[in-house]
């Protein structure tokens, strides 16, 4: 549908986020004459979101903006499960200790991107425990597991992919899809919530819970989801040398985090900056007409602005500062990310290839050594071209650490202890 009369739909299509929506007339006629609350839910599978879940909540945060009401759904009971969608296993369980702590770790993210409060427009969050840990089984089964159908539910290409591959799924997943869909309901009853959203792969998941409404008597409700974010180069996002790129900076640093935008493929970086950042469209499009050397300014900005929402403008701006003298002016920046190393193992000696393992800048010991027999290795900016070198402490600067660079853009620091 082109041009919608509602202003959050159409910020979604101007920047991007739209992949499918259910009923996207119906949605925009009730979008553009009152305020709705939509939500997204969240499995408290880790202490962090990642990048991939940065895409929800900033629809969200546009949701917000654009005079509607947002929940953040916590899973608290949900991840006792683990959403087996498009995984190959079994989510290892968690206990609801780890749980909680979890969700605690979410909190703090979503006080970045959202405003929580009491107000009509001000958003809120729930955890599904609440209702999910209450029930009982058999007028569960008789209420609601009597309006699931088996046939449809193997026909979703989240369980199909994991039967076509002949590896198990448990009874224990199979009922995730029931619990997410009596989840829209319950919001819905609770709450008066017409529309979830989410990533493309949880679309069947979201339309159960449509369906589900629809037999227990809710109003109509709504699905908007997400395209899969890939980049330019057919690569998945939220993966670095590093592992998963979290948005609590305790796990992933913010000068990581800016680092990761600020080597986004040129093809990517208009896009990039329309879903990850808030700055205005038009600024957006004379950004993305940047070519050659000038792009990497935009880059720059993308960085800077996408650290920014997520660790504040503050730690962002440090985070441009930080990489603006290690590049440009050669200096050691002492809030670069920082390892530290027991004294006594110094003083013995680190074969060169495994310390560039145990600061991250390398997954393994082949990888360093390609990028020594390249000349991408330094340590203290001179090249190293000895695979077989020991570092000691010896190599310890007047500034009290050792500066490990990988190529031009990767550095980390070594700190004795």
């Amino acid at each position: 549908m082109a041009g919608y009369k509602s202003d959050f739909l159409n910020v979604m299509q101007e920047r991007g986020f739209i992949h499918q929506i259910s009923d996207d007339s119906a949605l925009d006629d009730l979008l553009s004459k009152q305020r709705v609350t939509a939500y997204v839910g969240y499995d408290a599978t880790a202490t962090s979101l990642h990048i991939g879940n940065l895409i929800s909540a900033t629809m969200l945060y546009w949701f917000q903006e654009t005079g509607h009401r947002p929940i953040a759904l916590m899973g608290g009971a949900t991840s006792l499960i683990g959403d087996p969608s498009f995984r190959d296993d079994q989510r290892k369980l968690l206990t609801q200790e780890t749980i909680d702590e979890n969700i605690q770790g979410i909190k703090k993210i979503f006080s970045r991107i959202l405003r929580f409060g009491d107000g009509p427009g001000d958003a809120f969050m729930v955890n599904n425990a609440d209702w999910l840990l209450k029930l009982n089984y058999v007028e569960f089964l008789r209420d609601v597991g009597r309006h699931f159908s088996v046939n449809r539910m193997l026909s979703f290409d989240s369980v199909k992919l994991r039967l076509d591959r002949e590896q198990s799924l448990s009874f224990l997943e199979f009922n995730y899809m029931i619990l997410q869909g009596y989840d829209f309901v319950e919001l819905s009853n609770r709450y008066e919530c017409r529309l979830q959203m989410g990533g493309s792969d949880q679309w069947g998941n979201i339309v159960n819970g449509i369906d589900l409404g629809h037999r227990m008597g809710t109003p109509q409700l709504f699905a908007l989801t997400t395209p899969l974010l890939t980049t330019s180069s057919g690569a998945k996002m939220g993966k670095s040398a590093k592992g998963a790129v979290w948005l609590n900076g305790e796990l992933y640093s913010p000068y990581d985090f800016w680092q990761y935008w600020r080597n986004t493929e040129d093809a990517d970086v208009g896009r990039f900056l329309k879903i990850f950042t808030r700055l205005p469209l038009d600024e957006i499009s004379r950004l993305a007409a940047l070519g050659g050397n000038e792009i990497n300014e935009a880059k720059k900005v993308l960085a800077t602005e996408a650290t920014a929402v997520v660790h504040g403008r503050e730690a962002a701006e440090e985070a441009a500062e930080t990489a603006r003298k290690t590049f440009e002016e050669g200096a050691l920046a002492e809030s670069l990310p920082t390892i530290t190393v027991p004294a006594s193992e110094l003083a013995r000696g680190f074969g060169v290839l495994a310390l560039f393992v145990q600061a991250g800048l390398a997954s393994s010991n082949g990888e360093a050594r390609r990028a020594l027999q390249g000349g991408a290795l330094r340590i203290n900016d001179q090249p190293v071209s000895d695979e077989r070198m020991t570092i000691g402490d010896d190599a310890v600067t007047s500034d009290g650490v050792i500066k490990l660079s990988f190529g031009k853009k990767k550095h980390v620091l070594v700190r004795p202890s």
